[in-house]
């Protein structure tokens, strides 16, 4: 089988954005990297002066909260991931103060072969006001902002149900990203135990094993990466999968998750994924056929309002969106399951 292609490189904008860019950003669908987007930030100034610097920003005023921390044995290459036998995760899950986290991590730096560590999506506000009044990104004024920090470590490649930009503080982040529609050759693992709260690929992008995984060869094909220095940013569709590579002993990411658009009271897409399921997956071939249109018409529609010759009062769970009427669907799933 011949080599896969390198990805290929994901476009990238530079200069000022504002609203009226980023909403054309958005609205092309696609993954841009954003040059020097937070190259303002006085934590961006403060990792160019070395990480003993940044650490001692982060540090400067105390934290109120424990934090929860991962780390892995150095044998796994700084990859969080499962076991050979996928019975248990390979890393181990504790909880601490931030600052001694930090200095672990300056230990860390030291080691030739260190273990893996990370800090993962904490909430800024809460654990660091200062940080958080300091680091602001203008586009998303309103959208809770997530620190990440850990050493050299790989995420599998994974997707979340949210539009994401992650600002680069410190170190240098390499994204991987697929799009939605090469999940097949993405092979995702378990729904019960899962690295990040999704499943994620089973394939190491750093050597895919075709013999076991021969779609990856295709997904492959429609790869693309960036690398984020200090100072950038990405702007990562909603579900497109993506792995994270941190290349730097001291690794610092902020990212904003958001869900514009979704009304007040929705399901969550994923809990109704596994009720889909529950629901479809085991029936006959032909039976599933005839729910697949039927799911089409009332769940994604085909340019056709499925509740367009129902008067205003007989639409019933096919009225607009609103928050009682969601309370009512949600009801009669509750009793539908006993």
């Amino acid at each position: 089988m011949s080599a896969l292609p390198a990805p290929r490189p994901m476009a990238d904008v530079t200069g000022p954005i504002d609203a009226e860019r980023f909403a054309a950003i958005r609205a092309a669908g696609r993954p841009v990297v954003l040059r020097g987007i937070v190259a303002d930030w006085p934590a961006v100034a403060a990792a160019e002066a070395g990480d003993a610097a940044i650490v001692a920003y982060l540090c400067r005023e105390g934290t109120s909260r424990p934090v929860g921390a991962i780390a892995a044995a150095p044998s796994e290459g700084g990859r969080f991931f499962y076991t050979p036998d996928l019975t248990r995760l390979n890393f181990v899950r504790g909880n601490g103060r931030l600052e001694e986290f930090l200095g672990d991590l300056l230990g860390a730096a030291t080691m030739p072969d260190p273990p893996a560590m990370a800090v993962q999506s904490e909430e800024i506000a809460t654990l660091l006001p200062a940080f958080a009044r300091e680091n602001q990104l203008a586009l998303l004024p309103d959208v809770t902002a997530r620190i990440w920090i850990g050493n050299r470590i790989r995420v599998g490649t994974h997707y979340d149900a949210k539009e994401n930009v992650a600002c680069c503080v410190a170190g240098q982040r390499r994204f991987t990203l697929y799009p939605p529609d090469q999940i097949a050759g993405l092979y995702p693992g378990p729904f019960e135990l899962t690295p990040a709260g999704v499943p994620v690929s089973m394939v190491d992008p750093a050597a895919p094993d075709l013999e076991r995984y021969p779609l990856f060869d295709e997904a492959a094909r429609h790869a693309e990466i960036g690398t984020l220095e200090p100072g950038d940013a990405i702007y990562i569709p909603y579900g497109w999968w993506h792995g994270v590579d941190s290349l730097a002993p001291v690794s610092i990411l902020v990212n904003y998750w958001w869900n514009p658009g979704q009304p007040e009271g929705v399901a969550s897409p994923y809990e109704a994924l596994i009720h889909a399921m529950l629901a479809y997956r085991h029936l006959p071939d032909d039976q599933r056929a005839v729910w697949r249109h039927i799911l089409d018409y009332y769940a994604f529609g085909t340019g056709v309002d499925a509740s367009a010759h129902l008067p205003d009062h007989a639409k019933g769970v096919l009225g607009p969106p609103s928050p009682s009427l969601f309370a009512q669907m949600k009801a009669i799933i509750r009793r539908a399951l006993g």
